[in-house]
């Protein structure tokens, strides 16, 4: 079942498009594929939340927030999903290494009542 067939607000399923490409562009970017020769995306759907996570062959570094300079062209990817997402991290097993997001999904109506989207500011 999809995100919006299972009622999610338009929004909450933005946000994880936007995590899941940040997370995938930089497994692209700055890590080994697994050894598939590829990258792994997945989700797993719970009532209220979602969780996204970008698998791949490991890289030379840890994966973490970066606070560029205004003028800097990037390394502001995981500053955004730091942002959007309740939580995010790493996990490692083995040679394999998955970032995750969990982001705030209400669905569009629970028992009749709107949930509110976490607002920015």
């Amino acid at each position: 079942m999809s995100c919006r067939t299972a009622g999610f607000f338009s929004a909450a399923i933005d946000d994880a498009v936007l995590v899941v490409s940040e997370l995938l562009s930089n497994a692209l970017r700055h890590a080994h594929p697994l050894p598939s020769g590829m990258v792994r995306v997945a989700w797993l759907r719970s009532d209220d939340h979602l969780e996204v996570a970008v698998s791949d062959g490991g890289a030379a570094t840890e994966p973490r927030a970066g606070r560029p300079t205004l003028s800097s062209l990037g390394g502001r990817g995981l500053g955004i999903v730091e942002y959007v997402a309740e939580s995010w991290g790493v996990r490692h097993d083995g040679d394999t290494t998955t970032v995750w997001a969990i982001l705030p999904a209400p669905r569009a109506s629970l028992n009749g009542q709107v949930k509110a989207l976490k607002e920015a500011g």
